[in-house]
């Protein structure tokens, strides 16, 4: 898809996230994306969702409790100073522009796992505007073009936004960010499985982030300028 193409799908999240956060007895918007036949998915192009829930969902209602109890401890957003440090160290930035930032996470579970954060602290897609929503179409086509790349073959994920609930509260403990969960390790045929030890006992790390970061930060440069 082309870059104006995706700004398309960006504004329909938007829209929908308007929409449904205005009903009374909604309270969490997530929006996913599945794609390819390793995630389960029936058709050949990535299979978007969203569900909009009565209640908040587990993954999302953890990462929100850290996010609150690291505000009323500090006064500050976890998300933006877990931000700051990455940009100091550069070892796990896949790609950046002036609103996103791709890294894959210290904590990373999937060889390939990528998180996505907004520069500015915004809670919802709701809140964005016109700039926000040019930089995630071009970010998000970066960042999947240097999955395709990495093993030359349509790279499969499940993709997916968290943002504050539609509680009607102002929640200022949520930062908007994106989690990229690929699973294939080595080569286009090898995937990861959680078995074991990992279901068991804890997740192992097949490669490390920064590694991770590497390979995919050398596929997702920013394509030149074409000639006139």
């Amino acid at each position: 898809m082309t870059r104006p193409e995706i700004c398309r799908v960006v504004d329909a999240w938007m829209a929908e996230c308007r929409e449904l956060s205005a009903l009374d007895w909604i309270r969490y918007v997530q929006i996913f994306e599945n794609r390819g036949a390793m995630m389960g998915c029936s058709n050949p192009h990535p299979h978007g969702q969203i569900w909009a829930t009565e209640h908040v969902p587990v993954e999302a209602a953890e990462e929100i409790a850290n996010q609150l109890g690291y505000h009323q401890r500090l006064g500050r957003c976890l998300l933006c100073d877990y931000l700051a440090a990455e940009l100091r160290e550069q070892e796990r930035i896949v790609c950046v522009n002036d609103e996103f930032v791709a890294v894959v996470p210290f904590w990373a579970v999937w060889p390939f796992e990528t998180l996505l954060l907004s520069r500015r602290h915004v809670s919802s897609l709701a809140e964005f505007d016109a700039a926000q929503q040019l930089a995630l179409a071009a970010i998000l086509k970066r960042l999947t073009a240097a999955g395709d790349r990495l093993f030359g073959v349509s790279f499969p994920y499940t993709m997916g936004f968290h943002q504050r609930p539609t509680d009607g509260l102002e929640h200022r403990e949520c930062h908007f960010h994106g989690h990229f969960y690929p699973p294939l390790l080595r080569s286009a045929t090898v995937r990861k499985f959680m078995v074991g030890f990992e279901m068991l006992g804890m997740p192992q790390r097949d490669i490390t982030p920064e590694s991770a970061a590497e390979r995919l930060r050398g596929l997702a440069a920013e394509p030149p300028p074409r000639p006139l």
